[in-house]
């Protein structure tokens, strides 16, 4: 229990994180009997549910609004587009993104200005949130205790941040690619 969690406390006021890393630090307290892993992991569960139907509802009131104001810098075309994207790859995208930071925060607002059915979004809502804070929380819990996890806490909060922070730069970047191909063969 001589843990040492002052790179934990540090992160915890550190807004711009990604989440992962903080469930893991979480989970890793746990595992040392600093926290009660039922608690957190029924707390957390419950929030990150509560959050992402806030965020639907948002956007769902916001896009509404929006939508009947007309605004000129507003594309119909593009909310036609998330909504049609929504309608087709809603279920999977609600459980996706929260393992990617930054889009975890977007995809619920999206999903209500793109209006998701609310029963298909409240289902994967909470199974992916479930499923995000119980890997991370858990895995932190039994990796904790390893030595070479006490020894590089530091390094495996960092490599977390890092690998989930990853994929929107590959799919921007393929996304990128896709539009030099298809200019190239026009």
């Amino acid at each position: 229990m001589g843990f040492n969690f002052s790179f934990v406390d540090g992160l915890v006021i550190t807004p711009f994180l990604p989440g992962d890393s903080l469930l893991f630090g979480l989970g890793v307290m746990a595992g040392a009997g600093q926290l009660n892993m039922i608690w957190l992991t029924l707390g957390l569960t419950l929030a990150a549910i509560l959050g992402d139907s806030l965020n639907y509802t948002i956007g769902r009131f916001l896009g509404e609004k929006i939508i009947a104001k007309n605004y000129r810098f507003i594309n119909k075309k593009h909310i036609a587009l998330t909504q049609e994207f929504f309608e087709r790859h809603g279920n999977k995208t609600i459980v996706l993104a929260r393992f990617v930071p930054i889009v975890r925060t977007i995809a619920p607002f999206l999903a209500g200005l793109g209006r998701m059915n609310y029963r298909h979004f409240i289902t994967y809502n909470i199974i992916g949130g479930a499923l995000w804070v119980n890997l991370f929380l858990f895995a932190g819990y039994f990796l904790g205790s390893l030595p070479w996890v006490k020894n590089n806490f530091s390094l495996i909060i960092i490599l977390i941040i890092i690998v989930f922070a990853l994929p929107p730069f590959f799919i921007r970047s393929k996304e990128k690619n896709k539009d030099i191909d298809a200019d190239n063969q026009s």
